[in-house]
């Protein structure tokens, strides 16, 4: 493990532990010790990582406020406030949504739906763009306080660097802003559908973010709105057992599919 101070390989494991049940190096190059969690954004934690990123997770996942959560884990023998909930959502979600968004680079389809919904932050109504391919996969999407020109370009720029490349065909509703921003953004190769029906399988798809937006009554802020909206999204995709539109997964295979992705969301965070 290389040492967070000099960046030195030269490290020894130590048979003593932290608190927690970290281990403990020893550096030979820099003489200072470190635990596993060191140079991370975890370390000083007074928790376990585990457990943290777990709270974020059923906070993303469930419809749970800052308080439920600080009262189930109460009765596992873990004691933070709802403030420590809210610290932790704002500082790991979008550690999340960025370790998900590199997994699921160049995986979405040529052919993309997008359409934006609103969302109230601080008593005012903001955008969220969203975009799905034909399979109802997640594309990417992006938090604006206007719905206008440069907002609508700076939301293809940033779908076309999640995803990797350009769709061959785009569908949106009537807003004056797509097919200029499509043609200047995209290019002029990019087939531009606008007809608001067959843009209806992505206003059902907005029934996600809106169930969980709901009952927390507004965001406070852009800032946290966005990093929600965005780690939302992208942990709802990475559980998402069908592969292709109004396929059926039986309950048994959504099950096992569950636990191998919560196995593999396991590992990807402790590399977060």
């Amino acid at each position: 493990m290389n040492c967070p101070h000099c960046m030195s390989l030269t490290t020894k494991e130590q048979q003593k532990k932290t608190v927690l049940g970290y281990r403990t190096f020893c550096c030979s190059a820099c003489r200072r010790t470190f635990n596993e969690r060191g140079g991370t954004p975890f370390n000083y934690l007074e928790y376990p990582t585990e457990i943290v990123l777990l709270v974020v997770l059923w906070r993303l996942r469930y419809k749970l406020s800052l308080r439920d959560l600080a009262e189930i884990f109460l009765e596992r023998g873990f004691v933070f406030t709802h403030e420590a909930v809210r610290d932790w959502e704002a500082r790991f979600a979008p550690l999340l949504a960025d370790q998900l968004r590199i997994r699921r680079h160049g995986q979405a389809r040529t052919s993309w739906y997008i359409d934006e919904t609103y969302i109230k932050v601080h008593g005012k109504w903001c955008y969220l763009y969203r975009a799905i391919d034909r399979d109802g996969n997640l594309v990417d999407s992006m938090l604006s306080k206007k719905r206008d020109m440069d907002a609508a370009k700076r939301f293809f720029q940033q779908a076309v660097e999640t995803v990797g490349y350009a769709p061959e065909r785009v569908t949106t509703d009537g807003h004056d802003a797509y097919p200029r921003a499509i043609r200047e953004t995209l290019g002029s190769h990019v087939v531009h559908r606008c007809n608001p029906y067959l843009n209806n399988r992505l206003e059902q798809d907005h029934r996600g973010i809106k169930q969980r937006y709901y009952p927390m009554r507004g965001f406070g802020s852009f800032t946290s709105a966005s990093h929600f909206c965005r780690a939302f999204d992208e942990v709802r995709q990475f559980f998402r057992f069908r592969t292709t539109m109004n396929q059926s997964v039986p309950l048994a295979q959504q099950r096992m599919l569950f636990r191998q992705r919560l196995e593999s969301f396991q590992a990807l965070r402790m590399r977060a």
